[in-house]
């Protein structure tokens, strides 16, 4: 997977504010790009855009939080940090619970959001590790004819090759060949590992 370059975006309606943070983020060799409201942000969203938002919860029109919930509906939002004043907290709390990485409270001192920012970026490249896999892990499987697939499930399941020849009205020499295909698609050299591929699959 090619490494791209990761952008900071900062979503907040005092020009004063963004302006400062964006200076925060360059000072330290950060890209940057700043929106003045949550609907400019959602206008230019690029999902394959790497990076965290840095985004205040109280705007006026759409709002921190809701902005996040939409984020969720398209599915893959990028990280997310709340900027919250002392009456956001709650709100902010529950945005955690949604799935932000983590809110700070004004006034903060800049270390604390450079270091927040940090874990974010770090957790993009990390979900976005994981989601490159996983599709690489579905792209293999779509290699698989549908006698191959039942061959897998049963395998997986713990079935030596004699109960999935039983199962599968085949002979135990097919159902050996079936499942030397099944590894050679699936790209592994144990039936350890394949274990391991379907149940990430499954659990993702």
């Amino acid at each position: 997977m090619e490494s791209l370059e990761q952008t900071v975006c900062i979503v907040d309606d005092d020009e004063a504010v963004r302006d400062s943070l964006a200076i925060l983020c360059r000072s330290v060799g950060l890209t940057t790009q700043t929106y003045a409201s949550a609907l400019a942000y959602l206008e230019a969203h690029d999902p394959d855009r790497t990076g965290c938002l840095v985004l205040d919860v109280r705007m006026p029109g759409m709002s921190g939080l809701q902005l996040q919930k939409r984020l969720e509906e398209l599915g893959s939002p990028p990280p997310i940090i709340f900027i919250t004043g002392h009456g956001d907290v709650p709100m902010a709390v529950g945005a955690i619970q949604r799935g932000a990485v983590d809110f700070i409270q004004k006034p903060f001192r800049d270390q604390d959001l450079l270091d927040r920012i940090q874990q974010a970026l770090e957790l993009d490249v990390e979900r976005r590790r994981e989601l490159h896999e996983r599709r690489e892990l579905e792209s293999r499987l779509e290699r698989l004819t549908a006698r191959e697939r039942e061959v897998l499930d049963l395998v997986v399941a713990g079935h030596p090759n004699k109960v999935v020849a039983g199962k599968l009205g085949l002979s135990q020499r097919t159902v050996e060949i079936h499942r030397s295909h099944v590894m050679e698609k699936m790209e592994v050299e144990s039936l350890a590992e394949l274990v391991r591929f379907v149940t990430e699959l499954r659990d993702s």
